[in-house]
């Protein structure tokens, strides 16, 4: 009976179980996209008022969620939180005072990559305040 070793090929070429990690990102199946892809999403953002940290926690969950996507940061005026999804506004800080949560512009890109209309985001959580 021929002897089978760890990291040597078994049978049909294929390998034999020794433990190694396998791949850890896998491409989408031809002919699908990307969840994500071709969605474009831009950030304006106040860098003096200190968003730039806030910017970076939601670029880092969106991306997380959606690898394939575009996300551009651009300065912007005082107090700004705005962002655009395909050219629309999704969120205004200006308008609703807060910061977005993750989990309504995950559902936001999650419309737009499918092709859904979107709706402007109107959930917000306070911004920090220290006393």
């Amino acid at each position: 009976m021929p002897r089978v070793t760890p990291g040597s090929s078994g049978r049909n070429g294929t390998a034999a179980m020794s433990g190694e990690p396998g791949p850890t990102a896998v491409a989408p199946p031809p002919g699908e996209v990307e969840p994500g892809s071709g969605v474009r999403i831009v950030v304006e953002y106040c860098e003096p008022c200190g968003f730039e940290a806030t910017y970076q926690e939601l670029a880092s969950a969106v991306k997380e969620q959606y690898p394939g996507i575009e996300i551009e940061s651009r300065l912007g005026g005082t107090g700004a939180f705005e962002i655009e999804i395909n050219g629309q506004l999704v969120f205004s800080k200006l308008e609703n005072g807060g910061f977005p949560y993750e989990k309504d512009l995950i559902e936001a890109i999650r419309r737009a990559s499918n092709g859904e209309p979107l709706e402007k985001i109107t959930n917000s959580r306070p911004p920090c305040v220290i006393l």
